[in-house]
Order: structure tokens, then sequence, then C-alpha cells
């Protein structure tokens, strides 16, 4: 029997993870669509919704898109949206800023949460 055996698919196993983690962004583009887009627009120079913008989304700081109206908590939170905070923030909204306006109760799915994040790293 071959010793390396379990060290290969150990490692086949941990890059499988690593590429589920990254997300798809193509599945992610389908999952905005069907849980987002009501309320946020992904275009550059597009117009606020009953939510901001999410063009130049990661990167930046909460509650700065001009002309958006943002509760006092998403303007004080200070935030800026990296994938790690995204993966924080979109399972609990309301949990992660208390006394946002953002009424969405998250994407529970870490899969769909994954691919939401890479979709929303193609906006700049």
């Amino acid at each position: 029997m071959n010793s390396s055996l379990p060290c290969v698919a150990l490692i086949l196993l941990v890059l499988a993870g690593s590429a589920s983690a990254a997300g798809d962004a193509k599945r992610g583009a389908q999952v905005f669509d069907d849980e987002c887009s009501d309320c946020h627009t992904t275009t550059a120079g597009g117009k606020n919704g009953k939510g901001p913008v999410l063009f130049g989304l990661v990167g930046r700081t909460a509650g700065t898109v001009p002309g958006y109206d943002y509760s006092d908590a998403n303007k004080a939170s200070h935030f800026v949206w990296t994938p790690e905070q995204l993966e924080a923030y979109l399972p609990n909204p309301k949990g992660a800023i208390p006394g946002t306006k953002m009424r969405y109760a998250g994407v529970k799915d870490a899969g769909e949460r994954a691919d939401v994040i890479a979709f929303l790293q193609t906006l700049k």
C-alpha cells in the first residue's frame, strides 16, 4: 500500500475546501439578483435605491455612498467592507450593525454568501 495516499487525499480535501470558500462570482451574481437587487444596484454611477449602490463596495468604508441616507448606526460603524467583514455582516445585518435600516434577514447559506462576496469583489 502506498503510504503517501492519505497525504494526497488530505491535500485534495484542503484544496477543494479552499476553492468553495473563495466563492463563484457567476453564481454570486445570480444569488445577488434573486436576493439583493430589489434594493441595491451594482453599476458604476448607478442610482441608490432602497439601499446604496454597491459598485465599488469592497474596500469602501460603510456609510459613505454620496446621496444615500444611512442610519446613524451604519455611519458610526466605520466598517471597511472587506471580504472578511462581509462574511461577518451578511448572515445577520441587524446583528452586525444594530440600528441598521437594512431589513433583509441575511444570507444564511455559507456557500451562497461566499458566492455573493466573490461577485461583489468584481464590482470595480
